[in-house]
């Protein structure tokens, strides 16, 4: 297992959080087992060689603009490079793109594979094809160690699993011709978010429920998301009203998170919804029933009318960040 493959996206000329996070991961293993961390770049990039402070030893650039929905041709170049470069791992973040492709890599290569991973692999005792990592079960509820195993085994790392290791240097981009691939998929429309740090990337998430009343009231929750520098996130009963857009809701059946700080406002705090919070580093309630359940999995509540709270809140946050401007 000498050679570790981290497979990652460039968007918009830069890397996600997430993307550089498998780079660190990767680049631990590695160097657990005296081998050599090979990052695979799909998606033109100009800072590519910047990898390399993150642990990069080498960084192939994918020269064919593939898209991330092109599963069929991602998955035919990342096994044809780990078979060239044998590699006995290949690392990539737990992404929708990893989502469509780490089945497929498992099949092609034969090997074992464990999603949203959480902790560097340790080896099965003598076995040299087989690792044990750990993973959350139960909607968040409970972790389980994974006996994976396979010539090439295939991980894909959760969000915040691993700290950013920031001490190496740029290194060359080599490129790989990856022109002659063809594939049966053809990607017709891409639909980006922008304007705001992602979801699983944020660091601060400010998210409202049905306490809101009204679609119209939530401009005091931008407002404050703006005052915090944070991202906005809604419960699912408000996502399925249409007061906000889908790719808000967080929790069991939405997007996943694991902020240094959420908070929760007019939200119950049903188990679904906890479920996708409950990493959180920080929980701070604020809803004006004493009996709301999210108080009892909170850092921090208030009880009161949050069109009181809210309003005082953003304030108080604008003359803090004035006066230690």
């Amino acid at each position: 297992m000498s050679n570790i493959l981290a497979v990652v996206e460039s968007f918009n000329d830069d890397f996600k959080k997430s993307a550089l996070e498998a780079v660190s991961y990767a680049k631990a293993i590695a160097s657990n087992n005296s081998g050599t961390c090979i990052v695979v770049v799909f998606g033109s990039s100009n800072k590519a060689g910047t990898l390399g402070v993150y642990g990069a030893d080498r960084v192939l650039q994918i020269n064919s603009n593939i898209p991330a929905s092109d599963n069929q041709s991602m998955t035919k170049i990342i096994s044809d490079i780990a078979l060239s470069e044998n590699a006995g791992m290949i690392i990539l973040p737990n992404n929708s793109t990893a989502k469509g492709i780490v089945g497929r890599l498992s099949i092609r290569l034969k090997s074992g594979c464990v999603t949203g991973v959480q902790s560097l692999p340790e080896k099965d005792g003598a076995d040299n094809n087989s690792i044990v990592v750990i993973r959350s079960v139960y909607a968040g509820k409970a972790t389980a160690k994974v006996k994976v195993t396979g010539p090439c085994i295939i991980l894909s790392l959760a969000s915040s699993a691993i700290a950013l290791n920031t001490t190496g240097n740029e290194v060359h981009v080599e490129n790989w011709d990856a022109s002659t691939t063809n594939s049966n998929i053809k990607l017709i429309e891409t639909k980006r978010i922008t304007g705001h740090t992602p979801l699983p990337e944020a660091e601060l998430v400010v998210s409202a429920g049905r306490g809101m009343k009204d679609p119209s009231n939530w401009n005091i929750i931008e407002d404050l998301a703006m005052a915090l520098g944070a991202t906005t996130a809604c419960s699912r009963p408000v996502a399925d009203s249409h007061w906000r857009p889908h790719y808000e809701h967080v929790g069991q059946t939405g997007i996943a998170i694991k902020p240094k700080l959420y908070i929760a406002i007019g939200i119950s705090g049903a188990i679904q919804h906890l479920a996708g919070v409950n990493n959180s580093k920080v929980i701070v309630v604020i809803n004006k029933d004493p009996e709301a359940p999210f108080f009892k999995a909170a850092d921090y509540g208030v009880c009161a009318d949050l069109f009181e709270v809210i309003p005082k809140l953003t304030e108080s946050v604008k003359k803090f960040k004035h006066s230690n401007a």
